[in-house]
């Protein structure tokens, strides 16, 4: 997560640049990349040091592990300010909210929960009234399902991939990120016009689904979809 002077994350709410720098985990480091230049952290460095100040995500104020690395000073000129780069070390629990989960569920520096999946047929579908594609990295999706048709997803409770079970618990209210143009990092009003005329609900906007995991397991690209409970 990257977080300001204060400690407070930054999203691109705040910074519409940051959908521009693409991150790659491999077997040994963690590289940044900004359009020619990258950069490069060990998986050792990108743990980062424990460190007793707090940092906050919305109203949750959380232990991070400080990273101290040059990718701090290439971030902040990337974005025109001063920013950290923080982990999140194991220890550090953060509850997923319990209207929708049980003790003991947990989320990363996430908005709130711990995936969040769409169906491929619902971007489309959003694409065609907009009249262009619509990347679905735009809606920040964990896990994204192809073979089912529009906002099939809206239907599901639990489903399993692979190994692993899925509770969908709640749809995702949708802020300005998927307006976000990602390469050029401007907003796009007629996107959000579109989840307004066809998405809304009440007075939120909602595409795609919260979900929390059950038990542990291993999924992968192209496994099949098994629909356990519906709505």
């Amino acid at each position: 997560m990257i977080v300001d002077k204060d400690g407070r994350f930054i999203t691109q709410r705040q910074v519409a640049k940051m959908g521009q720098i693409g991150v790659t985990i491999s077997s040994d480091v963690v590289r940044f990349d900004y359009q020619s230049e990258q950069i490069e952290l060990s998986l050792t460095e990108a743990q980062g040091q424990a460190d007793d100040r707090l940092v906050s995500v919305w109203q949750d104020q959380l232990k991070g592990n400080c990273i101290e690395h040059a990718v701090n000073d290439w971030l902040s000129l990337i974005l025109e300010r001063h920013v950290r780069l923080i982990y999140m070390p194991q220890e550090t629990i953060r509850q997923v909210d319990l209207d929708y989960a049980q003790v003991g569920d947990r989320v990363g520096f996430a908005d709130g929960f711990p995936f969040l999946i769409i169906s491929e047929a619902s971007v489309d579908f959003l694409s065609d009234k907009v009249g262009y594609r619509l990347d679905v990295q735009r809606f920040r999706p964990n896990i994204v399902i192809s073979g089912c048709d529009a906002f099939a997803e809206d239907q599901w409770k639990q489903i399993q991939i692979g190994e692993v079970k899925f509770d969908l618990v709640k749809p995702c209210s949708r802020c300005v990120i998927p307006t976000i143009d990602l390469e050029t990092s401007q907003k796009q009003p007629e996107v959000m016009q579109a989840m307004l005329a066809y998405r809304k609900q009440g007075n939120k906007v909602m595409m795609g689904q919260n979900a929390l995991h059950r038990g542990e397991g291993t999924i992968a690209l192209g496994q099949e979809v098994q629909i356990i409970k519906t709505v």
